[in-house]
């Protein structure tokens, strides 16, 4: 995998009250793409961050549906992931990459 693949797996972290409550358990949240696997998941934050990542556990988040001027619409789907850190190892997600 090229640095450029590693970035299409890594969309963005997930900033909420929630995610830096498990920052203190040696663990960050990030947005990653839809299609993405635990073990690509694994490589991409490995090499991108320069730390031993020990597991990575996925959620996929359904979007919502919405009304906008009385028509059905839907919000799309999303796929997240908790990237839990070995011992020592810590990633800043407020700062940028």
């Amino acid at each position: 995998m090229t640095k450029f693949s590693h970035y299409d797996v890594i969309l963005g972290p997930v900033i909420t009250e929630k995610s830096t409550l498990v920052s203190e358990h040696n663990q960050v949240v990030f947005k990653v793409a839809t299609t993405a696997t635990k073990p690509a998941i694994k490589k991409a934050v490995e090499a991108i961050f320069n730390v031993k990542v020990k597991a990575v556990n996925t959620i996929v988040c359904q979007g919502k549906v919405k009304r906008f001027r009385g028509i059905l619409g839907k919000r799309a789907d999303y796929k997240k992931a908790v990237v839990s850190l070995a011992e020592g190892q810590s990633i800043d997600v407020t700062t940028g990459i």
